[in-house]
Order: structure tokens, then sequence, then C-alpha cells
């Protein structure tokens, strides 16, 4: 009968003697041993066995590695997930690399010494166990705003503002480095509104050239100026009963913040050469990465403009203030990657994902999501590492130890669950499947502020 309590281990040997001293050289494990590529498969599909070490050597042919590598394959197709241990000769290192870029985990190499196995077990375990969390937490993980990937406190609670302020009439400006996202942002707010299903209109007001902006928004007559061949609406018109987005609202000329100001307050707009004033029903909504209190100390931006524009402010925490972020958005944009380039990746090494922790990304969310397109397309193994995502050179700082890693994504665990329960530590501790008392020692242990709950 198998205890519930010990670990399942799959050992896949064809050698009795060296079966015989494996099964009770693991302490904790329920051990469960497989001589061949049939009966290894059997087991795995059975129990879904975490960890598994593999004998390279198996028979019909022991000699050659075919049989092991064909075995390697397919366990990894019934539990892309498992962490796989391949057993080499001294000899065979050539294998043992191949192994390893065919998505085994780790490998050692005989005489087997069971005391070091166990650790390089232990640590296979200690990976899966936290990769596991990750992607339960993963399937809760995301915000109650369409689009948007986090679970961090910071971003939960933007969230929550949006959703309060989404359903309003009011103007809104959106507040956030470049890259955090505030398309996002105000397309979650039309969304949320009784606008929804009329026109959301986009315009960057950095991208366009001044003396563009104007017919842009407000359009143009025919005959206007030189090249306005016909009637032209501009984008505040073709967005009348829905919203339109200003993104980069601190770029605006002065010239034109005296117009947008008119119509904030009337409603009303001219297009170019026109003598009709035409209402216009929309929402707006702006945005910039700015110090507009700044750029009104300089004389660059209204204040009488931005006090119309600035009804609700949402500000959005950048990336290297998300706690626990990060990774979760690496593996988003990992899958999404993967898939639309036909590609299969387990995940990340150690070494990548203490990078993608450490790392300060000043170009946000964008600049993490531009770093997974170029891992995907150039990764050579498995598993996309720190040379793939280009930190090799721009990253300064040393990788964390392995002790270090855990704690990080022990703590960026508990961070989420934490977030995720609104800081109920009874509903973060079941979730987690935990104690009360454990989470509470863990909470102290990792140095997580206390909840209040």
């Amino acid at each position: 009968m198998t205890d519930k309590n010990l670990k399942p281990l799959l050992i896949v040997e064809d050698n009795p003697g060296l079966q015989k001293q494996l099964k009770w050289s693991f302490e904790g494990y329920d051990v469960h041993l497989a001589d061949d590529r049939a009966s290894a498969i059997s087991v795995v599909k059975q129990y879904q066995t975490p960890v598994i070490t593999l004998d390279l050597g198996l028979p019909p042919d022991p000699a050659n590695a075919n049989e092991g590598f064909a075995t390697l394959d397919e366990i990894l197709t019934c539990a892309p997930h498992s962490k796989v241990i391949v057993v080499t000769g001294n000899d065979e290192r050539e294998n043992a690399l191949k192994a390893i870029s065919l998505g085994a985990y780790d490998f050692y190499q005989k005489p087997v010494e069971p005391d070091i196995l166990s650790l390089i077990v232990d640590r296979a375990y200690n990976m899966f166990e936290l990769e596991e969390d990750n992607r339960r937490l993963a399937q809760h993980s995301t915000t109650p705003l369409d689009g948007i990937i986090g679970s961090s406190k910071k971003m939960l609670e933007t969230c929550r503002l949006v959703e309060k302020v989404g359903p309003s009439e009011a103007t809104t400006l959106i507040l956030g480095e470049s890259g955090t996202g505030k398309e996002l942002i105000a397309q979650s707010l039309h969304r949320l509104s009784s606008r929804k299903d009329a026109p959301f209109v986009a315009l960057n007001c950095a991208a366009i050239p001044d003396n563009l902006l104007e017919s842009e928004l407000f359009g143009y007559e025919k005959g206007a100026f030189t090249g306005a061949f016909k009637l032209t609406k501009g984008k505040i018109e073709n967005a009348n009963g829905g919203t339109v987005f200003l993104d980069e609202i601190g770029d605006m000329p002065m010239s034109l913040q005296a117009k947008m100001l008119r119509f904030l307050q009337e409603r009303v707009i001219e297009r170019i050469g026109a003598r009709k004033i035409i209402e216009v029903d929309v929402r707006i909504i702006c945005a910039t990465h700015h110090n507009l209190h700044e750029l009104i100390k300089q004389g660059l931006f209204r204040e009488d403009l931005y006090f119309r524009i600035s009804e609700i402010v949402i500000e959005i925490p950048p990336l290297r203030q998300r706690d626990g972020d990060k990774l979760l958005l690496a593996q988003h944009f990992l899958n999404s990657f993967s898939y639309k380039n036909r590609r299969s990746f387990r995940g990340f090494t150690e070494e990548a994902r203490a990078y993608i922790d450490a790392y300060e990304w000043p170009g946000n969310v964008r600049e993490l999501e531009n770093k997974l397109k170029r891992a995907v397309v150039l990764a050579e193994g498995n598993r996309v590492n720190s040379t793939d995502l280009g930190f090799a050179a721009s990253v300064e700082s040393q990788p964390q130890s392995l002790r270090e890693a855990r704690e990080q994504a022990e703590r960026d665990i508990i961070e989420r669950t934490l977030a995720i329960y609104e800081y109920n530590v009874s509903h973060a501790a079941a979730a987690l499947g935990i104690s009360r008392p454990s989470l509470y020692n863990l909470i102290k242990k990792l140095d997580i502020p206390e909840p209040v709950k």
C-alpha cells in the first residue's frame, strides 16, 4: 500500500543489483522501479511521477543510448513537467549533454553514489514543487481585467480602481512609465463603460508632427489647405458615441492645448476650414509618462487643461515595483510566443529566472515582452536561459545562488497568493496547502510584510 506522505520517485534501471541499492537509498520517497521503456511509461502514466532517474542503456540494446533517448522522449510527452535525471557511464558525457538538450533536467555519472544522487533528486523535487505552485497560481493570477496579467498588490489595487472608474463618464488621466500598459488600461475603461459597443479610437500625440495633429484630431474641410482634396473627419468625430484615447498628451503642442480645452469644456469641434461647430459625444481618456506638474512649471502644459483631463487619475506601477509579476508575465509571454512560433519550451533555467527577477526592467512590460520574443526565436535548448534573453552582457549583477533563488520563488508565490486572497491568511494558507501557523512562519522567515487580516 502506498504511503501518501511519501513522494513518488521512479528509477529506470535494468541492473537488478543497482535497482536494489537505489530502492533503499532515498529516504522520504515512494520508490517505483522499471527496467525497460514499457514499464517506465506505465509507471509514469499511473503516478505522473515528478522525478525520474533514467539509465540510458536499456534493453533491448543496453550497449547504446538510443532506447534511453526514446524513453526520455516518451516520458516527457506523457509528463512534460517531470524532472528526468539521466544516469550515464563515465565515458558517456556526450550522451548526457544530448539528453539535457532533449529535455532532461540533469545528469549524473556512474558509479552511483547514493548520497550525491539523493541531493540531486531532492533539488529536482523542490524545483518541481515550486514550478507546480507557479502553474497552479497562474490559473488564478490574472487580474479582473481582460488582457492584463498580474497578481501583485499594487497592480490589483490599480485594477480595482479601473473597475470603479470604468462605468463612469469621468475624463481620466493614466500615468505611468513607458511600457507599463497605459493603452491596455484605457481599453479596459472603455470595455467597462456603457460605450463599449461604440468605437475606441486611439491617437499618440507624440507620434504625429505638430502641424498635422490638429487635422488628425478635428478633421478638415475640402480645400482647407493644399492637399485637402476632400472632407475628412477627425479622430474625435469618428469616435462619436465612444471613447477617444489621447496617448502621450504631455507632448501636445501648446498651440493645440487651447483648442483641446475648449472641446473638453463645450464638447464641440470645428473642422479646419469649417464655419460651423459640430457637437460630439465622446469620453476622453488621456495618458502620459511625463510629470505634468513639472511641465506646467516649465510653461509647457496648461494648468487649466490638466484639471480638465484629470477628473480621475490612475497610476500604473512600474514592473520593478510589481512583486512577483515579473516571472508570471515572463511565463505568459513564453507560452504565447512559443505557440505562435510553433516552438516548445519547458520553462526557464534557474539562472534565467534569477536574472528576470533581479533585473530592474527600465522598459517595463514592453521590454520584457520584447526579450521573450527574442528568446523564443533564438533559444536552442528546451529551456530559455539568460543568454537567450540577452542578459549576458546587460546585467552586471551575478545570478542568485540556488538557495536565494528558491527563497525568492517562495516569496513570490506567497506574496501572489496573499494578493489573490486579499491578504486573508487563512484562505491563502488553504490555497498553498499549508497551515495558518506555517504560513506565518514563512512570512516571518522570508521577511514579507505581515498581513493586517
